[in-house]
């Protein structure tokens, strides 16, 4: 089925993918990485893993928007997105996602035998997440156990096995806990709608102030997983400077949390996880 590129199309393919939200996961794919060389990767290496992780943040991206069209064509907040407003139909937003899928493979191929062996269990992980919020308020840690796979699938394209994974398991842990508080905050900005459409969300259940102060633990239990890495592995004084910005951010974070939930979530993790990935660099 032939379709014209016109710019708005290419507009609302942009809006669908949402590829500036890599920023979340690049660096600590890269920090896991910088952990198991102590060093950086070749280019050849970066440049196949940046394709990869490319591919599977728009293919996650995209099964989210596709499993979740009719919720958010309900929810005020986002009907206005591609596939609810009509600026897409189902089957672009099907080819974009194999395509991404197909890059992510081939990414996962480039690299190493066994990334391609181990390469479904992330897109379990994407599939499932979605559905998560229709039968309990854990998703947002379902959300931060799929996005953990970052810093192990940056350690795995180093190693090239799954001995000696242990090393990544502070940075996993972080993960885990640092998505799953952040994804509280976003989950606020829905409460109202959650509530009505029986969605699970954490502050659809416990209201918005009480789930933020979990997502404020959660942020807590996160820094503390970053200093014990650098007691750990890392023990370099300069990757301290890098540990006291992140700990400004997070106090910023929930600072504001309540007011601006929308720059809480973005704006400020997307810069955690380059501080993050500074702390293993400073540390290696």
């Amino acid at each position: 089925m032939a379709i014209a590129l016109t710019g708005e199309r290419l507009r609302a393919y942009a809006g669908f993918t949402k590829l500036e939200h890599t920023v979340f996961s690049l660096p600590l794919i890269v920090a896991g990485t910088v952990l198991r060389l102590r060093g950086w990767p070749s280019a050849q290496l970066a440049g196949w893993m940046v394709l990869a992780a490319i591919g599977a943040r728009v293919m996650a991206m995209g099964l989210n928007r596709l499993i979740d069209q009719e919720i958010d064509a309900c929810n005020p907040r986002t009907r206005q997105r591609e596939l609810p407003r009509g600026a897409m139909q189902r089957w672009e937003a099907w080819v974009i996602v194999a395509s991404a899928g197909a890059l992510y493979v081939a990414g996962a191929a480039a690299i190493a035998p066994i990334c391609v062996w181990l390469s479904p269990i992330p897109v379990a992980l994407f599939v499932a997440y979605p559905y998560l919020k229709r039968v309990t308020s854990l998703s947002h840690l379902g959300l931060g156990v799929a996005w953990s796979v970052a810093p192990v699938a940056g350690w795995l394209a180093a190693s090239k096995t799954l001995m000696g994974v242990g090393e990544v398991g502070w940075l996993w842990l972080f993960s885990v806990c640092w998505v799953a508080g952040f994804d509280i905050i976003y989950a606020t900005m829905d409460e109202v709608f959650d509530r009505e459409a029986g969605l699970h969300s954490l502050p659809a259940r416990m209201g918005r102030s009480r789930a933020l102060r979990v997502a404020a633990l959660l942020h807590g239990a996160a820094f503390v997983t970053l200093v014990m890495l650098w007691r750990t592995q890392l023990r370099s004084p300069l990757a301290l400077w890098w540990l006291a910005g992140i700990g400004a951010l997070f106090i910023w974070q929930h600072a504001i949390a309540d007011r601006r939930p929308a720059f809480a979530f973005f704006k400020l993790n997307g810069l955690i996880g380059f501080l993050v990935f500074g702390v293993v660099l400073a540390g290696r």
